[in-house]
């Protein structure tokens, strides 16, 4: 029964043509999509408190951006340490004093969530450049209804369909513009993007201009224009799918071909709207991390609802100590890094791989953090024919600009070999529908309302 439903969402993965891209010995392979049908499943009493955590963690993150590239204050009054910040790549000295719409650096962040064993959900990191895996989220959920169609007669699972008019709404309420229909686009790096399914993806969904950098010219009234066959048009909001420094070769890197020449003037100049802004990557460095519940404090005068992961910087004499004497205890991430690139699980690591690591942290401690290994819980994922427990991790989304919202649930992600943390597709792992449930008290209510 199970294994027909499973072969069923597994044609239509490939009907629908849902792929991600590999990169590997040079080469892009793109692969079908790994989805498990055992849908994970979270009690919407408990998600109201997660998203009221997500809300108020993306607000402080904003703030903070926003304070970096003005005041400064939260540097004067050492709650983060200067030369954290002189030190982050992601500090673009080209962004201090912007002014980006609702004073928003950061409108998409998808934050990564693990529960432990004692039932404890930690934040494990957090996305502000260019989060992607929300086009998957929505896949999930429309192969889950072809594969049990039944499930979903009763309306107590939250919807999650509105995602893309939620996204909608938010980019135009950035527009610089009072018009309206803003003229929306979104900007990828093109097809050999291993994202590139889902800025295809969210861009029809929207109903708005999929374009490449080619497609934008910047006017001599630095505004940003579209070529099309009638003529330019005015952009408004470009939700940009590529990286802060292949933006504009007239301010970062001088040999991108990806970006518009003169879109920072534009956007400076308050005639387009950017989302993220450039420079939002400043408070999801691995660094920064260590010190969000210290941000939230400062800012909103309000304890973190959600911890952080313990986390030992090795940028400290001390701890760095600590990291090297229990490598085979830790997981050493770098700070800059996503994916699951460049770190060591330390449990599952050899002690040559620990030997040859060690080095790297050394040479450049202010590049690497250390986290215990949790206990991750896991969840019942069909392998072979048979129920297994495999590790998770979950990815909501959470959207601000003129208002905040929070998907109904997320990414969940599988690491589908026995044993392992990795969640990430390109390295062996695949994903869940996520299902927040109303309780029957709560679904009953909601009827009796009408």
């Amino acid at each position: 029964m199970l294994d027909s439903r499973q072969e069923a969402s597994e044609r239509a993965i490939v009907e629908m043509g849902i792929t991600f891209t590999v990169y590997s010995e040079g080469r892009n392979i793109d692969r079908a999509w790994p989805f498990d049908i055992i849908p994970r499943t979270i009690a919407a009493v408990e998600w109201d408190r997660i998203a009221a955590g997500l809300t108020q963690r993306l607000t402080a993150l904003n703030l903070f951006i926003d304070d970096l590239y003005h005041e400064r204050r939260v540097i004067r009054d050492r709650i983060l340490p200067e030369d954290i910040v002189a030190t982050s790549r992601n500090f673009l000295k080209a962004c201090i004093g912007a002014k980006p719409a609702h004073v928003i650096w950061a409108n998409i962040c998808g934050t990564d969530l693990v529960r432990d064993a004692d039932g404890t959900v930690y934040v494990l990191e957090d996305n502000l450049r260019v989060p992607s895996g929300v086009s998957y989220m929505l896949e999930n959920r429309i192969i889950t209804k072809r594969v049990f169609p039944e499930l979903f007669q009763d309306s107590s699972i939250r919807s999650v369909d509105d995602y893309a008019s939620q996204l909608l709404e938010m980019l135009n309420s950035l527009s610089p513009r009072d018009v309206e229909r803003p003229e929306v686009v979104v900007l990828t790096p093109g097809i050999y993007n291993s994202a590139y399914f889902e800025h295809a993806y969210l861009a029809q969904r929207m109903g708005v201009e999929l374009v490449e950098g080619g497609d934008l010219v910047v006017g001599d009234d630095d505004c940003v224009y579209m070529r099309s066959i009638t003529g330019r048009e005015r952009v408004d909001v470009i939700y940009r799918r590529i990286n802060d420094t292949a933006l504009d070769p007239e301010c970062f890197e001088t040999d991108s071909l990806l970006g518009v020449p003169g879109i920072m003037r534009a956007w400076r100049a308050g005639n387009v709207s950017l989302a993220n802004a450039p420079a939002s990557g400043v408070a999801d460095d691995k660094v920064v991390y260590a010190y969000v519940p210290e941000i939230i404090r400062y800012y909103l005068d309000e304890d973190a609802l959600l911890p952080n992961v313990p986390t030992y910087l090795c940028s400290e004499a001390d701890q760095l100590e600590h990291v090297l004497a229990n490598l085979d205890k830790l997981v050493v991430k770098p700070a800059n890094e996503s994916g699951g690139y460049g770190m060591l699980v330390g449990s599952h690591a050899t002690r040559k791989e620990r030997e040859d690591f060690a080095p790297l942290i050394k040479a450049n401690p202010r590049n690497y953090v250390a986290q215990p290994v949790l206990n991750l819980s896991t969840v019942p994922t069909l392998i072979e024919g048979k129920l297994e427990p495999r590790h998770v991790d979950l990815r909501p989304f959470i959207l601000q600009g003129a208002s905040t919202s929070v998907t109904a649930g997320g990414l969940t992600r599988v690491a589908l070999r026995r044993g392992s943390l990795v969640v990430n597709s390109s390295q062996g792992g695949g994903s869940k529908d996520t299902w927040i449930v109303e309780s029957g008290a709560a679904v009953h209510a909601k009827r009796g309302r009408g």
